[in-house]
């Protein structure tokens, strides 16, 4: 991939849907990703995730370097499930990535 054209996308969602989140996101063209399960947080529609009897629930969060055409694919994915979704909480960001070693 060339480096100066590279972005980052990470995704944010409830761990209740990981299966179903992945599978959508692989035919969405992402291949390689680093994935971290078990998050703590608060977002403005699905209200706190912390894992306790208070606020049950984790959030896992995806990051994926890819081309920008990758990422705009990834966006239209997480868009569907966030209109599927609509309550259970899952949100994506996108920023260039300056270098990847």
């Amino acid at each position: 991939m060339p480096e100066n054209n590279l972005k980052m996308v990470m995704i944010v969602y409830y761990e209740a849907m990981d299966m179903e989140i992945m599978e959508v996101l692989r035919k969405c063209c992402m291949v390689y990703y680093t994935k971290i399960e078990g998050c703590l947080g608060r977002g403005e529609l699905s209200g706190p995730k912390h894992g306790n009897d208070i606020w049950p629930g984790k959030n896992n969060v995806v990051y994926v370097a890819c081309l920008p055409e990758t990422a705009e694919s990834i966006i239209g994915c997480v868009e569907a499930l966030r209109k599927k979704h609509s309550k259970e909480g899952i949100k994506a960001f996108v920023w260039s990535l300056e270098s990847m070693t």
